[in-house]
């Protein structure tokens, strides 16, 4: 892979004298050398996304959504390429690499379609011969900030939605990912949009986060990252009069309630949490589960949870990988540590693999009460924290008692229950029996320190406009 910026559509090295290695977690082998953008050469990237913007926001809606749909063309027809990349830079199974290579065309596929249906509204005026309008207009050059666990993703649902409402994009995808970035660029550049439309940029991410926010030129952020980044990234905005949406971590609680099938709910819940190897922020983590099924649940979930099948991600049977960096995998080991001291009990893995590179078994700890930091951090790894509950009202405390809410999960089959899980639950995405907790055409967005603001459908969309009023008089 040749790791490069991309900036006013051409791919170019990055002008500092300083270089970053991309490591291969399933070997821990460096894969490429990356040379990271200097300020002028962020400061460049901005003024072409500026110089961009004055006729793209012009292009018609068709057009835009016509080069949208383009980009998701030559995305399916690179999937392969794009799944391997991110096999390799992210550990993630082949065959899941391959669905989110999927799911990221649908993102530029949605906001393609959602680019023509941006409508303002004609307000009835008070008095003959006024004409009023509510007119929808892109903000302007945006900054988006990604991380490495979805970088097909998060990439693409941030470029697409700011095109398609007419902005224009600074981007800085994960260096630890920026193949999978670079490979979006690669398709972006074959489909044709304006050159500055879309502009890459990987370097020192403190530094390249701090220019973007304070310059003049920059309208907007969009970020996705830690909550601790997040709340400083907002902050920063606020202070220069930007906009920001920020998506940030969560720690979902999954109720799980006595009347269900214990095993079709564990081996479904085995299934999300241990995606990615438990690197999602809408991973389901705490499970609050009814004291009468409490250990015939915890039984069949560590059940499912020992035939994981834990190898090379390229291995076609394999179902986890390694986790991303050896960051993660001493964080996680802390976290099992940790636990354990405090009254956890181990069902199921807690420690590293014998294996070249990140990997870290599957971990099960049954948890009686609050101690463990794991109950207050978010892992963000392959921990699943089993919590028994005696009533409805101890599982919604449970719930609602950490200052996240990002993702969030209930299976029972009492309806009125179900209703009262969905409506009390404090958290951007509530799912009830079932496990799918974002789509392009849904709404995503966090609760109190899960972030501001939405990413997906229609509402996420909006987010890249600013609404303007217009009284126009003299119309008689």
């Amino acid at each position: 892979m040749d790791y490069s910026q991309f900036i006013n559509g051409e791919f170019c090295a990055g002008s500092s004298q300083e270089t970053l290695e991309v490591v291969s977690p399933s070997t821990a082998q460096v894969i490429g050398q990356l040379r990271m953008a200097s300020a002028q050469d962020v400061q460049r990237a901005i003024e072409c996304a500026g110089q961009a913007f004055r006729s793209w926001k012009k292009t018609g809606a068709k057009q835009r959504s016509d080069l949208l749909r383009k980009v998701a063309v030559e995305m399916r027809l690179d999937r392969d390429n794009l799944a391997r990349q991110i096999t390799t830079e992210l550990g993630k199974p082949l065959g899941e690499a391959q669905k989110e290579v999927d799911v990221a065309a649908e993102m530029f596929e949605w906001a393609a379609e959602e680019a023509r249906r941006l409508y303002g509204r004609l307000i009835p005026a008070r008095a003959p011969g006024i004409e009023q309008l509510a007119r929808l207009e892109p903000y302007g050059v945006v900054a988006g900030v990604s991380g490495w666990n979805a970088p097909a993703i998060t990439p693409s649902r941030k470029i697409s939605a700011a095109l398609a409402a007419g902005c224009t994009i600074v981007i800085k995808p994960s260096e630890e990912t920026a193949g999978v970035a670079l490979l979006i660029a690669q398709a972006i550049q074959r489909a044709g949009l304006p050159a500055g439309t879309v502009n890459m940029v990987f370097g020192d991410a403190p530094q390249i986060v701090d220019q973007l926010c304070v310059s003049p030129d920059v309208a907007m952020i969009t970020f996705t990252g830690a909550t601790a980044v997040g709340k400083q990234v907002g902050a920063k905005a606020a202070l220069h009069m930007k906009k920001a949406t920020l998506e940030l971590g969560g720690h979902a609680p999954v109720i799980v309630w006595h009347d269900v099938d214990i095993e079709k709910v564990a081996q479904a819940t085995v299934a999300t949490k241990f995606r990615n190897g438990g690197q999602v922020c809408t991973s389901p983590t705490r499970f609050l589960i009814h004291e009468k099924i409490y250990d015939k649940f915890c039984q069949s979930f560590v059940e499912c949870v020992r035939r994981l099948r834990v190898m090379d991600p390229f291995d076609p049977q394999a179902q986890m990988g390694p986790l991303k960096n050896q960051r993660r995998r001493d964080a996680i080991d802390r976290l099992v540590a940790n636990a354990t001291e405090s009254g956890a009990k181990l069902l199921a893995g807690g420690k590293a693999m014998d294996l070249p590179g990140y990997f870290y078994e599957p971990t099960v700890l049954a948890v009686h009460d609050q101690a463990p930091d794991a109950c207050r951090i978010e892992p963000f790894g392959p921990v699943a924290l089993m919590i028994p509950v005696k009533s409805a009202d101890e599982a919604l405390d449970a719930a609602n008692a950490l200052p996240f809410g990002l993702a969030a999960y209930a299976f029972t089959n009492d309806l009125k229950l179900a209703h009262r899980f969905a409506g009390e639950i404090q958290s951007g995405v509530v799912c009830i029996n079932e496990l799918q907790a974002s789509l392009p055409e849904t709404p995503f967005g966090g609760y109190k320190d899960s972030g501001l603001g939405s990413e997906g459908g229609i509402e996420g969309l909006r987010e890249f406009l600013r609404v303007k009023c217009v009284r126009q008089g003299g119309l008689e």
